[in-house]
């Protein structure tokens, strides 16, 4: 894959908006046909011979129905079309929990893979790639299997994130980077200002070639992973992240201009945020403006006045944990970036806890809020959904 190193020319801010009322496949395969020929066609996108990577939402290994990840309808229907031009697919990602074997069979990924004859890319090898005109990260280890493909074509999910609001198509390249090496990233820009830049950053390095969204059914409240299926009837394609994920907020109600992915894109020549031409079905026909995401100009950690300890932890969103939910399995503690931990597993016997307390003594993982970055990665891959982001009392009476 041709990475970029220095500032491309961008590109052109149209986003076609399809209606899709459902997951059949006979009309999600209409609905995507007619998305692309609404952009230029297939041809566009891919030629015979090259390498194209397909890139789907494979967060964790979550039922279709659950709209955690991308589904494999859509990633069907991307597979048949580009398909048609005679280009080689693959497929991969690096989930947050969990092989990208597992989580793809779980999510209905890989059983259409395999029988379009789509071959799972290896995200496990990184090659460190320099990226001087990067306006935040000047180097990045990227999946050696996004580098070997002639062109990446993106298919996120439209969800709520707890710190970048909504996970679209400029977050979705976050699983290009492999394995714990994202973590990194949470550690050294905790802000969601700051990681937005990166997330910048890292698609002006990979500039993916297509962007399917899928919004079918997508994810509202407590996301990305812990929310709850809210249907939308909507794909959206465009070879302009910025413009799409824009089209997207504007669907949910939610200001483009609160998404920190959103308007450093725009600053940093990314994509187009204001001068958008929007073809197929009117967006005004798929607004909820009841959508349940957080809209509220909350701070950030580490803005300026909120580098103290006591105001980030009045002011600062956190992750609590709900005792009636947890299962105690620890997911969180072992997702958790920071080193040392932010939570601390416990027993009845207090923090820590005897080795040998029977399971039922089990109780949740305790928050050091001293140690704790607000990342939200525990929120992100809690499999019970016990985790949610509160904003303290003096932090609501601010910003409300």
């Amino acid at each position: 894959m041709n990475v970029t190193t220095d500032e491309p020319r961008r590109v052109p801010s149209t986003v076609a908006l399809v209606r899709c009322e459902e997951y059949d496949p006979s009309t999600v395969h209409a609905a995507v046909g007619r998305g692309l020929d609404l952009l230029g066609g297939a041809g566009r996108f891919a030629e015979a011979g090259e390498r194209i990577l397909l890139k789907p939402n494979l967060l964790v290994a979550s039922a279709p129905g659950e709209a955690v990840t991308t589904h494999p309808e859509v990633f069907r229907a991307v597979i048949r079309h580009l398909g048609e031009t005679g280009a080689e697919l693959s497929y991969g990602d690096s989930p947050a929990f969990g092989g990208t074997r597992m989580v793809a069979r779980r999510a209905g990924i890989e059983a259409v893979a395999q029988e379009l004859g789509v071959r799972q890319a290896q995200f496990g090898h990184p090659q460190t790639v320099s990226f001087p005109s990067g306006g935040l990260i000047k180097q990045f280890d990227i999946a050696q299997a996004v580098l070997d493909a002639d062109a990446l074509v993106s298919l996120p999910k439209l969800k709520t994130h707890a710190l970048t609001r909504m996970t679209g198509a400029i977050k979705n390249q976050f699983g290009c980077i492999p394995g714990v090496r994202k973590g990194t990233f949470h550690v050294r820009m905790p802000d969601a200002e700051r990681f937005a830049q990166m997330l910048v950053d890292l698609n002006r390095l990979l500039r993916p070639r297509l962007f399917v969204m899928d919004a079918i059914v997508a994810m509202e409240g407590n996301g990305p992973r812990g929310g709850d299926p809210r249907p939308l009837g909507a794909l959206l394609l465009s070879a302009d992240p910025v413009a799409l994920d824009t089209c997207a907020c504007r669907i949910i109600g939610l200001d483009p201009q609160l998404v920190d992915t959103i308007r450093w894109g725009a600053l940093w020549g990314l994509g187009e945020a204001d001068d958008i031409e929007v073809l197929g079905d009117p967006l005004e026909s798929f607004y909820e403006p009841d959508f349940r995401v957080d809209r509220k100009k909350a701070p950030s950690p580490t803005r300026p006045g909120l580098r103290s300890r006591i105001a980030r932890d009045r002011l600062v969103p956190r992750p609590v944990i709900d005792p009636t939910l947890c299962t105690a399995c620890h997911t969180c503690v072992k997702m958790c970036p920071v080193t040392p931990k932010a939570l601390t597993p416990r027993t009845k016997g207090g923090r820590g806890g005897a080795a040998e307390a029977s399971q039922t003594e089990i109780k949740p993982p305790t928050y050091d809020y001293d140690v704790c970055i607000r990342c939200y990665c525990c929120q992100e891959t809690c499999p019970e959904h016990a985790i949610f982001v509160k904003t303290p009392l003096l932090g609501r009476l601010i910003h409300s």
